[in-house]
């Protein structure tokens, strides 16, 4: 089992992080909402901007690094349910302070963003999940020399409301990826600009979590998908299947019943045996007070899959200032140089790091 050292950043609650070089100094820092933290030991905080805060919550539901006007420095990309616009922050250099934000585009209220680079271009497009309206993608527009414009392409690929979730998932095996939402899926053409994809509405997935990720579980050759309930109990995976007619069927498995607010999910390869883990955990308050569970305990977990077995492993657990949830939109990269893939969790409850230290030895062998 792996062991982890746990080291609270800062007692902010901003529901958002990233990794990402801030400075150019070539050491990767941690961005949360307000603040960036300058690595490699994250002690010294540093402002971005100020983040409105509304209704318990930070205006502010994802962070991710892009150059978006091609000035060398990688900027944020972000947006929220609240404000319902696609933003991003430039990046002034070195260590100043006060970014400037830009609006992108008056999207609707969006419950978190994720991005994939869905024309190969080499730089990934941008998918917010707006439950109110059809899905659409953002396209960065480059100059002759690759360098970005600060200016977005829009495209609409869906033509009904999107829902609670979405993810990347190649469900037909066809080699291009398609976009899962709550209720079926939108299938990638040919040309992604060809618009609209074609939907195919073949499951009910509820309160779906960003992402829903695809995985071939029982590795027969189809991908299957795993799905976390965002706003009630439970952790839950669906079985592809091919009827003798060619139809598509999905069987629902249970994962994990024992908690609530599986907001976002990884796949990782966690204690670098080969085989991808899940990692996951309670955003904590994700409806405030709202939804079922929000006083349970909070935690992150990691399961191995095992063929659909899914053993779960505790790296934290706990009342709420005590434990850390995951937050929003979390995040997992090797920071330490051990090669073991470390956890930053962000949320309500605080911003923590989760220093992977690798496998714990067993007691028999020492």
């Amino acid at each position: 089992m792996l062991q982890f050292k746990k080291r609270l950043l800062s007692d902010e609650k901003y529901e958002a992080c990233a990794v990402f070089d801030v400075n150019g100094d070539g050491i990767p820092d941690i961005i949360s909402g307000a603040y960036w933290y300058e690595g490699p030991d994250y002690k010294k905080r540093h402002f971005i901007c100020e983040i409105e805060a509304i209704s318990g919550y930070h205006d502010d539901f994802s962070d991710y690094p892009m150059d978006v006007d091609g000035d060398g420095n990688l900027d944020i990309l972000t947006g929220a349910w609240w404000g319902e616009t696609l933003r991003w922050r430039k990046n002034p250099g070195g260590d100043h302070q006060n970014w400037e934000t830009f609006d992108i585009d008056f999207c609707g209220s969006i419950e978190t963003i994720r991005f994939f680079d869905i024309d190969g271009c080499g730089v990934p497009e941008i998918f917010p999940n707006t439950p109110g309206a059809p899905q659409a993608f953002y396209k960065l527009i480059r100059d002759e020399q690759g360098k970005g414009t600060s200016q977005f392409r829009k495209v609409p690929i869906g033509t009904e409301t999107s829902g609670h979730g979405m993810g990347f998932v190649d469900i037909n095996g066809n080699g291009r990826m398609d976009i899962v939402l709550c209720d079926g899926w939108l299938e990638q053409p040919e040309d992604p600009f060809q618009t609209p994809w074609t939907f195919h509405r073949e499951f009910s997935l509820g309160s779906a979590s960003v992402p829903i990720l695809g995985f071939d579980v029982t590795g027969n050759g189809l991908m299957d998908l795993i799905v976390g309930q965002a706003h009630d109990y439970g952790l839950h995976w669906y079985e592809q299947g091919i009827d003798e007619d060619g139809s598509r069927t999905w069987t629902k498995h249970l994962i994990d019943d024992s908690a609530s607010q599986f907001h976002d999910l990884w796949l990782v390869d966690l204690d670098l045996d080969g085989e991808i883990e899940l990692i996951t955990g309670k955003r904590y308050r994700a409806h405030n007070d709202g939804d079922p569970g929000a006083h349970d305990p909070i935690g992150i977990y990691y399961y191995k899959i095992d063929g659909g077995r899914f053993e779960k492993h505790v790296i934290d657990f706990g009342p709420a200032g005590e434990a850390s949830g995951a937050g929003i939109y979390f995040w997992v990269q090797d920071l330490t140089g051990n090669g073991y893939p470390d956890i930053v969790a962000p949320g309500k409850d605080g911003l923590y790091l989760f220093e992977n230290l690798g496998l714990r030895k067993d007691a028999d062998n020492e």
